[in-house]
């Protein structure tokens, strides 16, 4: 189920929200025990609907998510039972079986296709493929559970209930494609009695931000991908100047579409007295890869440098070690985002880049910080390229079309493509200069990209301002809402959904 579909929009968010605030209700009116029964039944409500909306498309899925939850609950029950200090090799052995059951599960349903084609390719082999759908989300959940797993080894969940660990790994806003929450960031949320009431203000914020994300996914980032789209259906064709608008419309998509999806997520569950981490924190404002990187999706670089990169041993068994352990860790993130080479190209270069910068940071920090940004841009720009081209020989075709000076010529139908009706309409009321705007369609492609800087580059990230409810954040709430759900025809799935 989409967040940016009718359904969902007038159906399955209200109705979820009046049974878990009614039952929110009747556990805030049994504060006498510990616990309440119906705090456990609002918990219920959460997993019963985040089911749904996991299943909704397709039920398959269903069954996997099911079975991830119990499977890893009850390693890590175990392993909250037996005495650590008595019996630590079988909690490692507890942790260790978790974990291969995880990456094991993501192996087959993400990873067997692409390893058998591999394996035929090198061995001139034929083995079958078996053409497995790709389960909503399964990277980012089982992340999620191995870090429970790993927590739970060092002795953080011991007092954890199963509807409360199902509550959080199931939770529908983050479910399918982030944040990666930890349960110290959640459970405890839910145990906390001041979010059992319906707050004007927490949902003021919630709806505020549910906009804004709408906002930049409906209206922006899809707008971004339909010129996208084109532009890679036949690259042979296209010009250089066509192939870096359409990069740079790529980067854009990207960026307005996932964090377009972490602030819908984090709005819905501000409805739910809920708050989620954020995920993402401007991330073209950076001045080099390494500030980049803590800077896009940083639940991800959290994860991977708590679960992953410390384990290894981080920066702490000298400087060749801590270059290997970045190769390693971006070699990851590059085969977690996707069963193709390019996403393992596309890792191994950021990881390359990554350990350039910390070699050369005194360089570096002394390069003027237009400089800095510029070429740290060009860099991201040009490997989201390698991210979405469908082979890495595609990707290397457009990077050196990007460069061919030769034909400098603008293809028309990517300005046609940035028309919009609604912005039409209101144009034609503005005499002459809505005139000239509506007939000169390139003004359409300008008004994305100055609007896009505008938005990366100098507008207030969310979580940076201390939201206080207006009558101007209510109307424009209601207008950005109102906007994307009339364009809601034309909208297509997130792109991290394929991650």
């Amino acid at each position: 189920m989409l967040f940016n579909s009718y359904y969902f929009l007038i159906y399955f968010l209200p109705t979820v929200l009046i049974i878990y605030y009614l039952a929110r209700h009747k556990a805030s009116v049994s504060a006498s025990e510990k616990m309440p029964l119906w705090h456990n039944l609002s918990l219920v409500v959460l997993i019963v609907a985040s089911f749904v909306f996991y299943a909704y498309d397709n039920v398959y899925y269903l069954t996997l998510l099911a079975g991830s939850i119990l499977i890893n609950w009850f390693m890590a029950y175990i392993m909250n039972k037996v005495a650590s200090t008595e019996k630590d090799k079988l909690r490692k052995a507890l942790l260790i079986i978790g974990i291969l059951i995880d990456v094991g599960v993501i192996f087959y349903f993400k990873y067997y296709d692409f390893f058998i084609e591999n394996m035929n390719a090198l061995f001139k082999a034929d083995f079958n493929l078996r053409h497995i759908i790709l389960p909503l989300g399964i990277s980012f959940f089982t992340f999620q559970q191995i870090s429970y797993l790993v927590d739970t080894y060092r002795g953080e969940t011991k007092d954890y209930s199963f509807i409360e660990y199902a509550a959080f790994v199931s939770f529908f806003p983050q479910l399918v494609a982030g944040p990666i929450v930890l349960h110290s960031e959640l459970i405890p949320q839910y145990r906390d009695k001041d979010r059992w009431h319906l707050s004007a203000d927490r949902m003021a914020e919630g709806l505020y931000v549910l906009a804004m994300g709408m906002f930049k996914k409906v209206i922006i980032a899809d707008k971004f991908g339909q010129v996208v789209t084109w532009g890679w259906l036949d690259t042979a064709s296209r010009t250089g100047p066509d192939m870096l608008l359409i990069s740079i419309f790529y980067t854009f998509q990207l960026y307005f579409d996932f964090s377009g999806y972490c602030d819908m997520a984090i709005g819905i569950a501000k409805l739910f007295s809920l708050d989620l981490p954020v995920n993402f924190n401007s991330p073209y404002k950076a001045i080099s890869i390494n500030d980049f990187w803590k800077r896009w999706h940083m639940t991800l670089t959290r994860f991977l440098t708590n679960y992953i990169y410390i384990p290894l041993g981080g920066n702490r068994k000298g400087r060749v070690r801590t270059y290997v352990n970045i190769l390693l860790v971006f070699l990851i993130s590059g085969i977690w985002h996707g069963a193709n080479w390019t996403f393992i190209v596309w890792g191994v270069i950021h990881g390359i880049l990554q350990v350039l910068n910390r070699m050369c940071k005194k360089i570096w920090d002394k390069v003027p910080k237009v400089i800095a940004w510029l070429v740290t841009f060009i860099l991201v720009d040009l490997l989201w390229v390698m991210f979405y081209a469908p082979s890495v020989s595609d990707g290397f075709f457009v990077i050196k079309k990007i460069f061919d000076f030769s034909n400098m010529h603008i293809s028309p139908d990517i300005y046609l493509l940035f028309i919009m009706k609604e912005v039409n309409m209101v144009l034609g009321m503005l005499g002459p200069v809505g005139a000239f705007l509506t007939t000169h369609y390139q003004w359409y492609m300008i008004m994305y990209l100055v609007l896009s800087f505008i938005i990366c580059l100098c507008a207030k990230n969310l979580h940076e301002e201390k939201f206080t409810p207006t009558i101007g954040k209510a109307i424009l709430s209601a207008l950005l809402l109102i906007w994307a759900i009339i364009s809601f025809a034309g909208v297509s799935t997130f792109l991290y959904f394929n991650f």
